[in-house]
């Protein structure tokens, strides 16, 4: 069996208001990217690496892989105009009969142990993948909006009926190639729901409350504290 990382860092980050995109910041001494990318290299299972960057960033992620003596194999792929079309032109490198994770570049607290379980999570019959989930501990409302689209209150949520979804996600390569050849919508929020769109079930496990998804300032203060708890 062959496993593949699709690590998608194609966004600018626009909520972290920083010169350069997230994925780049540093972070204790390495930028966030290479902290992600580490937890597949680092993995015991043969996992090849794809890499979604900014068609405009490529170059400044090669002088620093170089420079730095980085000895990692990778794909890189450019990052499209949505996450969907960057995960589509990353799919195209990889092959059909594979078990593919996708994984968010600003996420690097992923543990080990769950990236494992994930990979090798049995995906056969109908289960075409594996996602991993959290309850939400804290009381939810939602959003009431009035005709105009503004939010005119708000009504209460009942938290047994969500789930908080994270990354890596792990699927089936040939099944997801299929499903990421539909036409986008603005509904995919993930792979998930482009799997459920073309009508592919999948499985849910217990995610991680250390899996942080790094996307504002305050994200990155608390990042940092956890490195330094280590």
């Amino acid at each position: 069996m062959k496993y593949y990382a699709v690590i998608t860092a194609g966004g600018v980050g626009k909520r972290m208001k920083a010169r350069v995109p997230k994925q780049f910041l540093p972070l204790e001494g390495k930028p966030i990217l290479l902290r992600t990318i580490e937890l597949f290299t680092n993995l015991d299972l043969p996992v090849e690496i794809v890499l979604v960057l900014p068609p405009s960033h490529i170059d400044e992620w090669k002088d620093y892989y170089n420079s730095h003596n980085l000895v990692f194999p990778h794909t890189i792929v450019p990052g499209g105009l949505t996450r969907f079309h960057s995960v589509r032109a990353a799919l195209q490198v990889i092959p059909d009969g594979a078990v593919v994770a996708v994984h968010d570049g600003v996420r690097p607290f992923v543990p080990a142990e769950l990236i494992k379980r994930l990979f090798l999570y049995p995906i056969n019959g109908k289960c075409a993948g594996v996602i991993p989930v959290l309850n939400i501990a804290e009381s939810m409302r939602k959003k009431v909006y009035s005709e105009d689209g503004a939010v005119s209150g708000t009504t209460p949520a009942v938290r047994e009926d969500y789930l908080l979804v994270q990354t890596p996600q792990v699927f089936d390569s040939t099944r997801l190639k299929a499903a990421y050849e539909k036409p986008y919508s603005p509904s995919f929020t993930d792979d998930a729901t482009v799997m459920e769109s073309n009508g592919f079930s999948f499985d849910t496990v217990e995610g991680s409350k250390f899996n942080l998804k790094i996307t504002t300032p305050e994200d990155l203060k608390f990042a940092t504290r956890l490195l330094s708890t280590d």
